[in-house]
């Protein structure tokens, strides 16, 4: 008997099917690898670590919890830590650089929002670093370097280029200098504004503060123009850190690691200013009379020598489950080392207490600190904390921002340089920059609570 022939479209239909089975079975492996809790990456040693966070601490398979309430959202996730080229170049190992703002095609305007009255809300640090001017070219010779004119301070700055070149700028025609204040484009002021002469037309004036107007001098006799502080509505804003995430849509991942075993010991404070602004020393001590508090330094009778530091917050890790940390004074989006470095940088549970609520919550990794203003006073917290020190699950939760993100460098020149090129950026100036910077409401004696409490009365 012989074999029945095959016509070609019997041949067509055969391979359509094969193929299509082919592709169900790569799809339904690629699932299966990225699920696989022994997958491990290829990339670099960062790119690794990054990976080993999101896998958590015991290397088991993890869940995502993403607001979308979708499969995918941690797939996104580990594809954006994987694939350096998905990362924007000023996450660690990115490489996705940005190319020329698009315009809109009605006003001929550029889409980018970098200023602060063209979104209010955000801090637009991300914006900044991924913004090259619509018409840039850096190959061009027509490009004029801007200068940067900066009468003190700021030694990390040399005169010349290389600071733009060094920090891969995408926007990087720029140059420091320290004399002829006159030929700038930008005359930069630390701390304070110095006599520099006068100014010259379209010339930019800049006041960089980092610390809060409890310690900074009062300007006189100046019109600012920018501002560069850690406040969300400066011009550019220079956060002590700033937290991004590798998917919006993923902010908590399950663990498997219980980041309160074997802890033993309840609230550490590590302190030296036994007399700030915000009454902060009698909060810890009203809160010691219903938790655990140790304190350690010039304010309390524990000792942990500064020379052996890393020793002392590795302390946090292996015996605490809450560290407190309080800024010096309480002001708008004053958020320092003390929560990002001294907190989130240990596995302990901040108590925050400094800048406002809403301003924790636009700033630091969702759900992983405590403020003191969402209890009406220190033994409403210290209930709550007996709670989470009886609740494993409870307090794991505050933890599973882990992985999600990472702390970025905001590169700071770099954003500054590029604002320089922004051609359609509108003249501006500051009618009284004290009263933005110490003006109502930027501060409060005492807590917000209080404070919002008097305003409203």
């Amino acid at each position: 008997m012989g074999l029945p022939r095959l016509s070609l479209k019997r041949c067509f239909v055969y391979i359509l099917c094969l193929t299509g089975g082919l592709l169900v079975l790569v799809n339904v492996r690629q699932k299966e690898i990225w699920r696989s809790p022994n997958s491990t990456g290829t990339g670099s040693k960062a790119e690794q670590i990054a990976q080993r966070q999101l896998k958590g601490s015991a290397g088991d398979t993890i869940k995502a919890i993403n607001s979308t309430g979708t499969a995918n959202g941690i797939e996104n996730t580990l594809d954006v830590i994987n694939d350096p080229t998905k990362r924007p170049w000023y996450m660690k190992g990115g490489r996705r650089r940005p190319h020329p703002a698009l315009k809109s095609r009605k006003t001929g305007r550029r889409l980018a929002k970098l200023w602060p009255d063209e979104d209010s809300v955000d801090d637009r640090v991300t914006n900044q670093l991924m913004f090259v001017p619509p018409e840039y070219n850096r190959s061009s010779h027509e490009i004029r370097f801007k200068k940067i004119y900066i009468p003190h301070g700021m030694t990390e700055a040399k005169s010349g280029p290389d600071i733009f070149f060094q920090q891969r700028c995408p926007v990087n025609t720029c140059m420091i200098t320290r004399d002829n204040p006159k030929e700038a484009d930008l005359i930069l002021f630390k701390d304070y504004v110095t006599q520099v002469g006068g100014r010259t037309p379209n010339q930019v004036w800049m006041l960089y503060f980092l610390e809060c107007p409890y310690h900074t001098q009062t300007v006189k006799n100046a019109i600012v123009n920018w501002t560069a502080t850690y406040r969300r509505d400066s011009d550019v804003v220079a956060p002590y850190e700033r937290w991004q995430y590798y998917n919006p849509k993923v902010t908590q991942i399950h663990h498997s690691f219980n980041y309160a075993a074997n802890k033993t010991k309840k609230v550490a404070w590590f302190v030296s200013n036994c007399h700030p602004r915000n009454q902060r020393m009698q909060y810890a001590r009203e809160l010691s009379k219903h938790i655990q508090v140790d304190i350690y330094g010039a304010c309390g009778s524990l000792r942990c020598s500064r020379t052996q530091a890393q020793a002392c917050f590795e302390m946090l890790d292996v015996d605490y489950k809450f560290y407190l940390a309080f800024e010096n004074s309480n002001c708008r989006d004053y958020i320092t080392e003390k929560f990002f470095v001294n907190g989130l940088g240990h596995n302990v549970l901040p108590i925050v207490m400094g800048a406002h609520p809403m301003d924790y919550a636009r700033s630091a990794p969702y759900r992983s600190y405590i403020h003191v203003d969402e209890f009406e006073g220190p033994k409403e917290l210290a209930q709550y904390l007996h709670r989470l020190d009886a609740d494993d699950e409870l307090y794991n939760s505050y933890f599973r921002w882990k992985g999600t993100g990472e702390f970025i460098n905001t590169y700071f020149w770099c954003r500054m340089c590029a604002m320089l090129h922004d051609d359609q950026r509108q003249p501006k100036h500051y009618d009284d920059v004290n009263e933005w910077w110490r003006g109502e409401g930027v501060c409060a004696a005492n807590s917000w609570r209080e404070f919002e409490h008097l305003r409203d009365t």
